[in-house]
């Protein structure tokens, strides 16, 4: 059971530390039965959906611990995210009770509520001063908290208890459901496989607890017993400030938080390590950045559907190998293969194909979607992630890119980041993303300096074969981009529409 983790727990020890502010287990686990029968009284009950609109705050936790305690279902919802995308979430989620901090950086999240039809939304929680949208019972966080604890949980270990939103750019997201049982036993895992069980382990959380990247994290923490240093949202020198004052040990971040932190110079000496999503291919020399500043970075691989931290690569491993995104399991009764989608066959090292996996900590389903989650699941429980990878001889895969992404070129399958790779040694390339359109390769770049479309192919036909040089390199200020609680991602689909506008 999901509250377990903060139940088993000493209820004097550290649990979050949050500016002067010290959270134990027992007082979360306390305030968590005290919001869980507020929200009880405010008509939740098992299955019911309870939004959570909220940056990282202590409020997030409780209030997710809350719904684990009733049986109920959190929504995660990106503070990011604007009124289509919160509409949507909120109203096809069926949410019951949203909860949001009126006065997060001044947004008007009440005036964005008022806009937005949400029939089934019936009461709405204020953590922090503010109003909440008209028409709408709103309730104060610190009134739930005033309530008598819920005597009894009455949630089980198979019981719907979080919901992720895939980050998908072209379609409304899927709703993916975790059980308790799924997240627990991944925190238990993560606490052990990531060695924060050590004695005198502290962690950063700079990730939103929105995304899975940033929830794995904060639960595997409580699992280990060890205390997390919380920020509401990742800021370089703040963070870099934090390292130092609480000796951080550990922590994981995203390829941009990583660089930011070692532009502001942060002193990474009680750092053993932190893992990093590897998916940005202009900062393809981070890991060696990192190195430099006295930081050791491993690749990660996790989806929602899987959760974060599902693999990681050991940091023993040589700077290269340890760098690349994928890794071996966390759990030690994880699957994983390797299939070509052509044939079905499965397939042995150094072969790429589609990334299929299994273990304790997979999604239940996509909620209210049976469809698409017969598609995703094989018959024997794997979960086909649409992600072309490769087996490793040592226990591992790597990750090379999304499986929709993969362009095939005179009669081969090439990775993007191959020629991306390539693109980008250019002195004038800054950014760079390969797109397909048809059977050839599109290539967009930002630029640090002036360049032709001429002298960039020529560097391309300089150092690949003439089946992977792109049949255009168009410069763009920026690329188009979406947010996600993972990071910011890139509108692949975007870029796909507007090579074949240029192929045609």
């Amino acid at each position: 059971m999901l509250p377990e983790l903060l139940d088993r727990a000493r209820p004097s020890s550290p649990a979050l530390l949050v500016d002067d502010e010290v959270f134990t287990f027992g007082r979360l686990a306390e305030e968590s039965r005290r919001a869980a029968q507020g929200l009880a009284e405010l008509g939740v009950g098992r299955g019911d959906r309870v939004a959570l609109w909220l940056p990282n705050l202590p409020a997030w936790l409780v209030l997710f611990f809350a719904c684990a305690r009733l049986g109920a279902i959190a929504v995660a919802v990106n503070t990011r995210f604007r009124a289509a995308e919160v509409e949507d979430i909120v109203g096809r989620s069926g949410a019951k009770v949203l909860a949001f901090a009126p006065g997060f950086r001044r947004i008007d999240f009440a005036g964005i509520l008022a806009e937005l039809e949400l029939a089934r939304l019936e009461s709405v929680v204020l953590v922090g001063p503010g109003e909440g949208p008209k028409g709408k019972r709103a309730v104060g966080y610190d009134a739930l908290l005033a309530r008598p604890p819920l005597p009894e949980s009455r949630g089980e270990a198979d019981s719907g208890v979080l919901v992720f939103t895939t980050s998908g750019t072209t379609k409304a997201p899927k709703f993916v459901l975790h059980t308790q049982a799924s997240l627990a036993r991944h925190a238990s895992d993560v606490a052990t496989g990531f060695g924060w069980r050590a004695p005198g382990t502290v962690l950063y959380q700079g990730l939103p607890y929105c995304g899975t990247f940033g929830l794995a994290q904060a639960l595997g923490a409580l699992a280990a017993g060890a205390p997390s240093v919380q920020t509401p949202t990742f800021d370089a020198s703040e963070a870099a400030a934090i390292l130092v004052r609480h000796r951080v040990t550990d922590f994981n971040g995203t390829d941009e938080m990583m660089a930011r932190l070692i532009e502001a110079g942060a002193d990474f000496r009680t750092v053993r390590g932190a893992g990093y999503a590897a998916f940005d291919p202009a900062l393809a020399d981070l890991a060696a950045r990192a190195e430099r500043a006295g930081l050791r970075l491993f690749g990660l691989y996790g989806s929602s559907e899987l959760q974060a931290l599902y693999a990681r690569w050991p940091l023993d491993m040589e700077l290269p190998d340890r760098a690349r995104p994928g890794g071996r399991p966390t759990s030690p009764e994880a699957r994983f293969r390797v299939r070509d989608p052509a044939t079905g066959r499965l397939l042995g090292p150094g072969e790429s194909g589609e990334l299929e996996v299994a273990g304790p900590s997979r999604m239940k389903e996509y909620l209210g979607d049976a469809e698409a989650t017969r598609a995703a699941l094989t018959e024997d429980g794997f979960v086909r992630m649409g992600d072309l990878a490769q087996l490793t001889e040592d226990g591992g895969f790597i990750f090379e890119t999304r499986l929709g992404d993969v362009l095939r070129l005179g009669g081969f399958l090439v990775a993007p980041a191959e020629i991306e790779a390539w693109l980008q040694r250019h002195p004038a390339v800054d950014g760079c993303q390969v797109v397909g359109a048809g059977a050839r390769a599109v290539a967009f770049v930002t630029l640090r300096a002036p360049a032709d479309e001429a002298a960039l192919i020529e560097h391309c036909a300089s150092g690949l074969a003439r089946f992977k040089i792109p049949a255009r390199i168009v410069a763009l200020d920026a690329f188009p981009t979406t947010p996600s609680a993972n990071g910011v991602k890139v509108q692949k689909a975007k870029l796909r529409q507007m090579a074949m506008e240029l192929i045609s």
